[in-house]
């Protein structure tokens, strides 16, 4: 930084700081009639006891998503909006290439009745469906699991594997390679065919490269945001009719 970069460095610095003494001096002489506003303390990473999370920086991660604990997710893996990987008494693994869709839950259990430890585990390019919860269970790689369905402390979801969307597996159940398990509680339905693997992995390969695109949107500073307004304002199709509504 040069002599003029520091200069205007310090000038805007001074300006903030005033503007901040300006508020607390408005606060004080509002007294009894104060509102203070609260800023969001939402952390999308966040440490706990001695654990951090590790994120590869190829993965994307949604800003309003929470990865507390003992977490690893590997590279081009995304967590997508509103979703919880919450690694507090034990660990969770994400692979590589797999998505983790909107609002699911992931959670680990410390170990069950007979004492086996139970981290969640997650392989790679395997997809999880929308408001899913797993618990303390393992998913192989290439494997789906569809949107609101539960996996329950020991449950294996092997290669290749499918879990209908809604369905609840219960406790130490194992969904075997090519199968399609549903229901609650989830049992076995039919064999997988080719076309659904092969859909599998397109999915996850989608989801990476829509990862991409969201990862770039939310990159851009406010000023590109507010310039990218104004330019879809001032070039969009007008609609006369529409127009015409709103005078």
């Amino acid at each position: 930084m040069g002599t003029l970069g520091r200069a205007i460095y310090t000038v805007g610095f001074w300006i903030r700081e005033t503007g901040q003494a300006i508020d607390r001096l408005g606060c004080r002489l509002q007294g009894n009639y104060l509102f203070q506003e609260q800023l969001s303390r939402h952390r999308t990473l966040m440490n706990l006891f001695d654990k951090v999370p590790s994120v590869h920086k190829d993965a994307f991660v949604a800003p309003s998503a929470s990865i507390i604990g003992d977490v690893q997710v590997g590279q081009g893996s995304s967590i997508w909006y509103g979703c919880v990987l919450q690694g507090d008494v034990n660990s969770i693994h994400v692979g590589s290439g797999t998505n983790i869709q909107d609002n699911s839950l992931v959670h680990v259990a410390k170990s069950n009745l007979s004492g086996k430890v139970l981290p969640t585990i997650i392989g790679d390019n395997v997809t999880i469906g929308h408001s899913a919860v797993l618990h303390g269970c393992t998913v192989e790689d290439e494997a789906f699991v569809g949107t609101g369905a539960v996996l329950l402390d020991g449950v294996i979801v092997e290669k290749h594997g499918m879990v209908a969307a809604g369905s609840l597996v219960r406790q130490n159940t194992r969904v075997p390679c090519g199968e399609v398990w549903g229901g609650n509680p989830a049992k076995f339905m039919r064999k997988l065919t080719e076309e659904e693997m092969t859909f599998i992995v397109q999915s996850a390969a989608n989801y990476a490269n829509l990862a991409q695109v969201h990862a770039a949107e939310n990159a851009k500073s406010l000023d590109e945001i507010e310039f990218e307004k104004v330019l879809h304002k001032k070039f969009a199709r007008r609609d006369e009719e529409y127009d015409s509504l709103q005078s």
